[in-house]
């Protein structure tokens, strides 16, 4: 199965999982959203994620959804750039999420890093998505 947008796919897979209350999310694995899980565990968003096979030989990554008090801890994420628009920031213009009580993913030509830490190194990139 072919994807015009993997990193829509995988946000609207946790988006629905939590609405869910499910446990686990399978996601096609991809670089970039294997990026994008290890800033969300480092974050503090997802419990843990594993790399798996299905029988056919397709990777997938299993999410553990992370819930606190019954309510999923992904209060909001959102796609910011996507394949018909792409949204590019310099280091200096990037804006703040939520009024930085959230955090911006950014790709950037040194991998894909969180919006203050792309500040700090004083790189711009493409703002993939948005997570409070």
């Amino acid at each position: 199965m072919s994807l015009s947008d993997p990193i829509a796919d995988f946000l609207t897979r946790l988006r629905n999982g939590q609405a869910g209350m499910n446990k686990v999310v399978f996601v096609p694995h991809s670089k970039v959203v294997r990026s994008i899980l290890d800033i969300l565990l480092a974050e503090g968003y997802i419990e843990g994620f594993t790399e798996e096979s299905k029988s056919s030989g397709i990777k997938y990554l299993k999410v553990c959804l992370k819930y606190y008090n019954c309510a999923p801890v992904i209060k909001k994420i959102v796609r910011v750039s996507r394949p018909g628009k792409r949204v590019y920031s310099s280091a200096d213009r990037l804006p703040k999420f939520y009024n930085g009580l959230g955090v911006y993913i950014v790709s950037t030509s040194q991998g894909v890093m969180l919006d203050y830490r792309a500040r700090k190194l004083g790189i711009g990139g493409e703002i993939l998505c948005g997570v409070f």
